[in-house]
């Protein structure tokens, strides 16, 4: 795969919509999933990520994800997954209970996801559901990479204060969770984001054991100097 070691996101494109894990395409080999609360700011950074304002819908309406949206980086086997926001407003709690299902056996049976970026705002962090995220991921031996979105919403001093804070209550034995600031809106963070979505999407053969979240290799998430500040 070497013609793929510069992956272009802004190549990324919608291929389908799956409604349960049966449905998720098969002709995809690796893929990371992006999952949050529904008003993180979930679809507003795949669309920063891939420079490409429609490509995930956005709306003021929490809760518009209700499917697993597909997008593929270009000509290679690689995706970026949509998930549905947890926690999404206005929906039948026997339609929530359905898709809570659905996104558990996405979770726990899915080969290709390498790895989950979970979304949270950073005014609001670590709730239940996140909680609950980690604690499966931990469980599944999954890598995570938090982003503490809507970084412009606080001072430097705060949010600092709050990512050291995360970090600390996220730390997982085997060195697998990652957490940084970002800003749709200003792009803070960006080239950390796509640092760690590259390592995971096109690990080498000699940092396996990284891509797992162990200790062998330094985090992705935390190679950059300055955390995003």
């Amino acid at each position: 795969m070497s013609e793929q070691q510069n992956i272009r996101f802004s190549d990324a494109f919608f291929v389908k919509s799956a409604a349960k894990l049966a449905q998720c395409p098969n002709e995809i080999l690796s893929e990371v999933a992006f999952a949050g609360r529904s008003n993180a700011g979930k679809s507003s950074a795949l669309n920063c990520l891939t420079e490409n304002r429609k490509l995930a819908r956005t709306s003021k309406t929490p809760g518009r994800t209700q499917l697993i949206n597909y997008f593929q980086l270009g000509e290679a086997p690689l995706a970026l997954v949509d998930l549905p926001g947890y926690g999404f407003a206005k929906v039948p709690v026997a339609m929530k209970n359905a898709w809570q299902k659905e996104l558990a056996g996405y979770l726990e049976k899915r080969e290709a996801l390498c790895g989950l970026v979970l979304l949270m705002d950073i005014r609001h962090p670590l709730k239940e559901f996140d909680e609950a995220m980690l604690q499966w991921a931990a469980d599944s031996e999954m890598p995570v990479h938090i982003l503490l979105t809507k970084a412009d919403k606080l001072k430097r001093g705060p949010a600092k204060s709050t990512l050291l804070k995360v970090r600390k209550a996220t730390a997982r034995k085997d060195g697998g969770v990652s957490v940084q600031v970002f800003s749709s809106l200003s792009g803070d963070g960006l080239p950390e984001l796509r640092k760690v979505l590259r390592a995971w999407l096109l690990p080498q053969p000699d940092t396996q054991d990284s891509e797992k979240g162990t200790n062998s290799e330094p985090n992705p998430g935390k190679e950059t100097s300055g955390d995003g500040f």
